[in-house]
């Protein structure tokens, strides 16, 4: 059993991951923790989300941001070393329901059409919370996902920026998780056979992205944010 839902979720969060530039660390990680330990799921999570970034860096860098994208990863800087203390320090069910009740809150805010203007502040902000998440649950999306929602960021922008920000924060949180909590061959093993089903996601994930048009988009982002944000919180309790 446990091996069927581990398959079922790198494939799905693989097919999300590269149809809307997020998704893996949202879908994958709160299930991965029900079957490793949490820094296990936390580097399995790393080492396949790193994989689909280098896979489609070449693909989507015509639609990057870079101005972003360089004020994301100034911020994330900060926020990396925050994660790992929160990591080391702070019961993972408590963190989980705090992240939790902002995500659904935020999620709310936005399906009654709370925006938000993108501002080089903000951009160095989120890039700190992603930071910060990334170490200490392996999740950096849903700031991301929230303010780049917020500031109704088209597709193919939030795809190419997002994966090309994953690219270097998957890369320095995983060396982190590494030396700080250490690693295993089960990390190692898992991430090898899920391999296979990540390069499968990624074909179809691809195809998806040149079909799915804005709202659909739109509307898809908030059935995530808002299942992520319920999930967290029934596991959290």
């Amino acid at each position: 059993m446990d091996i069927i839902l581990f398959v079922v979720i790198i494939f799905v969060a693989s097919i999300l991951q590269t149809s809307t530039g997020f998704g893996f660390s949202i879908l994958a990680t709160p299930f991965l923790l029900l079957l490793f330990q949490p820094n296990e799921a936390i580097q399995i999570n790393l080492i396949l989300s790193l994989v689909i970034s280098v896979a489609l860096i070449a693909r989507i860098r015509k639609d990057i941001d870079y101005g972003i994208l360089k004020r994301l990863v100034i911020g994330s800087a900060a926020g990396l070393p925050v994660g790992i203390v929160i990591f080391s320090l702070i019961d993972i069910r408590y963190l989980k329901l705090g992240i939790s009740l902002i995500i659904l809150a935020l999620t709310v805010m936005l399906m009654l059409k709370f925006r938000i203007r993108q501002s080089q502040g903000r951009d160095l902000t989120v890039g700190g919370l992603a930071g910060s998440l990334t170490t200490s649950i392996g999740m950096p999306g849903p700031p991301l996902l929230l303010y780049f929602s917020g500031t109704d960021t088209q597709k193919a922008k939030l795809r190419g920026t997002t994966l090309a920000f994953y690219l270097f924060i998957y890369s320095l949180s995983l060396i982190i998780q590494v030396i700080v909590a250490g690693t295993s061959k089960t990390v190692w093993m898992s991430s090898g056979i899920a391999l296979p089903l990540v390069f499968v996601g990624l074909l179809i994930g691809q195809r998806l992205f040149n079909v799915i048009n804005q709202r659909v988009f739109q509307i898809f982002t908030y059935i995530i944010l808002i299942f992520t944000g319920v999930y967290m919180l029934i596991e959290s309790l």
